[in-house]
């Protein structure tokens, strides 16, 4: 149990590394959050412009099959 102890206080410096420590997990929290919450407006986006773009069918001249 001394051990945990012993490396919990980090020699001394724990007062600056677990503060750093959280600093860090809230800052990479925060840009996961804000990575997805920008997926899911560009997902919105997209498909609302799928529904907004009728389909066109590919011509034997565009290179499709018929």
């Amino acid at each position: 149990m001394d051990a945990l102890v012993e490396y919990l206080a980090m020699g001394g410096y724990w007062q600056y590394v677990w503060p750093a420590y959280g600093i860090a997990a809230v800052v990479l929290v925060a840009l996961l959050g804000g990575t997805l919450r920008a997926v899911r407006t560009n997902e919105a986006a997209v498909a609302a412009l799928d529904r907004e773009r009728p389909r066109r069918r590919r011509s034997a001249r565009d290179g499709g099959l018929e």
